[in-house]
């Protein structure tokens, strides 16, 4: 699971961290670096772990049927709107493409319950660690350290169920505002191959099927709870 806060710093200047983010909270991987002043549609093609993905570098294991029977399917990496759709990596629809289509609609609400445990890495992180919560008065060579130290921390505090602060944070459902360190790269339009837009189109096919839907999925989306 991956999300980009962008951490501003004095004068202005930002760092982004990218995560890659466990079922646990933990950080699995991250890529701290001065993509700030990039577009936000290079900042996942200059990083160092999209480059590393993309030269398929990381030893993600070969595609696996979900449930008996099934065809192989890749291991995914779930993802928001910001980032580009491919073969191992899901965002969700349009809002364009949710029209009269349940199940579209679907597969955002099941992308969106998955990719809710990278938020809360993000804002338990942001909890624990309070140089987060406004702009960070240090130079830049400086936070791209803090950062690092800090999720490595994070992590060392989950192994040891330190978790008061996770608690309180998943409890109060916190969302950062405009005036923390941390807020989230902007939306902007894609280009997609096919071969991605059919990998998210059999993991859709999966989400309705009898084997892979979830009983409550059709009341979430007659109340709009698709995001």
């Amino acid at each position: 699971m991956l999300d980009q806060p962008i951490t501003t710093i004095k004068k202005d200047h930002s760092i982004v961290l990218l995560a890659l983010v466990d079922a646990h909270y933990k950080f699995v991987m991250i890529d701290v670096g001065a993509y700030g002043r990039n577009s936000d549609g290079g900042v996942y093609e200059n990083s160092v772990m999209g480059k590393m993905f993309e030269r398929n570098q990381l030893n993600v294991p070969q595609n696996t049927p979900i449930h008996q029977n099934s065809e192989p399917m890749p291991y995914i990496i779930v993802a928001d709107a910001a980032f580009p759709l491919k073969t191992y990596l899901l965002k969700p629809y349009s809002k364009a493409k949710l029209v009269n289509n349940d199940s579209n609609k679907v597969f955002n609400y099941r992308l969106s319950r998955a990719r809710r445990t990278v938020e809360n890495a993000f804002g338990i992180l942001r909890a624990r660690f309070r140089i987060f919560q406004g702009p960070m008065q240090v130079q830049p060579d400086m936070a791209d350290i803090i950062v690092q130290a800090a999720c490595a921390l994070h992590n060392y505090l989950r192994t040891e169920k330190s978790q008061e602060i996770e608690e309180n944070y998943l409890n109060s459902n916190e969302s950062h505002s405009s005036q923390d360190g941390l807020s989230n790269i902007e939306i902007v339009g894609r280009n997609y191959c096919q071969d991605a837009i059919a990998v998210r189109e059999k993991f859709k096919e999966y989400f309705v099927s009898p084997e892979g839907q979830v009983p409550w999925q059709m009341d979430m989306i007659r109340q709009g709870r698709i995001d």
